[in-house]
């Protein structure tokens, strides 16, 4: 009988193992790819480069028993550094970028194909660290006379101490300036989470801010006039009811106020919209200028920030442009936003996006109109009119409102 202490054949040891080897370190190449909503496969398309190490014979010496040996001992052994380079924590990556120059030394004297090793050494060391520009060219740069000084011991021609250092530099180059820009890119990223998140508090506190001095006052005063009415109805005086009744009506008047409140809460803030749209737009490197938007109605501003909203994400999926301008103009009572972007302009069905703009316009009493000569850019036109409530938009809060 065998020993129940032995692994069964179905244990799930093994693969439990596996997937410890292969789960990314929280600050690796491959988790900060997750959390950019990238495939975490998308790291391997460097792996194409390799394709040099089977495209060196064909340079040199040609495909023999020892090139074909030292292939298939090598080759896994560095696709193995390679994910462990893009799974490993950053401070550990290094090590296995240096294996892989290691590994491209040791092989030097027989294995001209392990020359691919070295260049993916070089660039993955600097994939794996946070060091500066400077930091980086010292270690490119201390690396490379490594090598010339290992291939010149070996009796490597000169040409290969020429175009080995200078691949090197080079694709360990353009490797460090997309690294920079990826660190940008998150530096904007974790900037505009602060603006939303600050901005959301704000709005927090603001909402609280109402609320209190909305509803204290009036509560207590509802609260007073209770209490005498009471006191009143206790004595069997009449001006207890008049006491409930005048309560009543601030009550009335209380739920009135909230249901304002509420509906303002609800209503788009257009000046936040521009705001929005101008980190989306500028996330595409799309330069957003406006102008101050005028004091409106609640359901006119309503109605202008969710196609405003619509705007910009039809420009960021189909414009193409790089600069767009919204402006704010008053004519004949009615107050005009006009949207302009340089894209391609050539827009002739109207899809789904711009028909619900149009709707929209419509349900305010207004229209949308709509010019995209091809390769001018588009101007959409939203007029709507103002009711006599609505504070008129003079020529100077134009004047001030500017490029924001």
């Amino acid at each position: 009988m065998i020993g129940s202490d032995r692994p069964r054949l179905d244990s799930p040891v093994p693969s439990s193992w596996l997937a410890s080897l292969l789960r990314p370190a929280p600050d690796s190449a491959v988790a900060e790819l997750l959390r950019r909503g990238k495939s975490p496969w998308s790291g391997a398309i460097h792996l194409l480069w390799s394709v040099w190490i089977f495209l060196t014979p064909v340079l040199g010496n040609g495909f023999t028993l020892r090139w074909l040996l030292l292939t298939l001992a090598s080759y896994p052994l560095f696709l193995l550094l390679y994910a462990k380079v893009m799974l490993a924590p950053r401070h550990h990556g290094w090590r296995y970028a240096l294996g892989m120059i290691v590994l491209a030394l040791v092989l030097l004297p027989w294995y001209p194909s392990g020359l691919s090793y070295f260049v993916f050494g070089c660039v993955m060391i600097r994939m794996s660290s946070r060091g500066g520009w400077w930091v980086y060219l010292l270690q490119l740069t201390g690396l490379n006379l490594l090598f010339c000084g290992a291939a010149l011991y070996f009796g490597y021609p000169w040409q290969a101490m020429v175009w080995m250092p200078a691949v090197s530099f080079i694709v360990g180059l353009v490797v460090n300036v997309e690294a920079l820009s990826q660190q940008r890119d998150v530096a904007l990223q974790l900037s505009q989470d602060e603006v939303r998140r600050l901005a959301t508090t704000a709005e927090r506190e603001r909402i609280g801010r109402d609320l209190h001095d909305l509803l204290g006052h009036t509560l207590s005063l509802i609260t007073l006039k209770l209490e005498l009415a009471r006191k009143l109805y206790d004595r069997d005086d009449a001006r207890a009811r008049q006491e409930i009744g005048e309560a009543e009506a601030i009550a009335r008047e209380a739920l009135a106020q909230v249901r304002s409140a509420v509906t303002g809460i609800r209503a788009s803030d257009l000046a936040g919209e521009l705001a929005s749209a101008r980190l989306l737009l500028e996330c595409q490197q799309v330069h957003l200028q406006y102008t101050t938007p005028p004091p409106m109605p609640v359901d006119v501003e309503r109605g202008l920030a969710l196609v405003l909203r619509e705007a910009a994400t039809n420009i960021v999926r189909h414009a193409q442009a790089t600069r767009v301008q919204v402006d704010f103009m008053l004519e004949d009572r009615q107050l005009a936003m006009q949207i302009r972007d340089d894209g391609r302009g050539g827009v002739q069905a109207e899809g789904n996006g711009l028909c619900g703009m149009r709707e929209r316009a419509a349900a305010l009493g207004g229209q949308l109109t709509l010019q995209s000569p091809r390769g001018e850019g588009t101007l959409l036109t939203v007029r709507v009119p103002l009711g006599a409530a609505t504070m008129p938009l003079s020529s100077a809060s134009l004047a001030q409102g500017g490029p924001a």
